[in-house]
């Protein structure tokens, strides 16, 4: 079994700041991406920012240069700071990850249960 646990969300004032972190546990062989995904109300989860397990970022369009992702591979755990936030970026915030967990075995995508962000104006 693998587990992520978010922690970070909260409720913050429009050009504040909040971290997000995620750590993955249980039966792990490798990960070989994570990343964070969003979804409002009425609206599709779409991705914020991801990482791969070679360090390569990608972020969406609306969050680059305000967000930043990292990760630290020995604690097998992901964040993402997240600066100047606005309105906009209130969302539902799940983490998600690509794990192996043996050596044979595919790899599975597993998600968090998310942490809610709220920005106000």
């Amino acid at each position: 079994q693998v587990q992520l646990v978010e922690s970070g969300g909260g409720l913050v004032q429009a050009g504040g700041s909040l971290r997000l972190s995620c750590a993955v546990s249980g039966s792990i062989f490798s990960i070989n991406f994570m990343g964070w995904y969003r979804q409002a109300p009425g609206e599709q989860r779409e991705l914020v920012a991801a990482i791969s397990s070679g360090g390569s970022t990608n972020y969406a369009d609306s969050v680059k240069g305000r967000f930043t992702i990292s990760g630290d591979n020995a604690k097998n755990t992901v964040y993402l700071q997240m600066n100047s936030l606005k309105p906009e970026d209130t969302a539902v915030y799940y983490c998600a990850a690509t794990v192996r967990i043996d050596s044979v075995s595919p790899q599975a995508r597993y998600w968090g249960t998310g942490t809610l962000v709220t920005v106000s104006s």
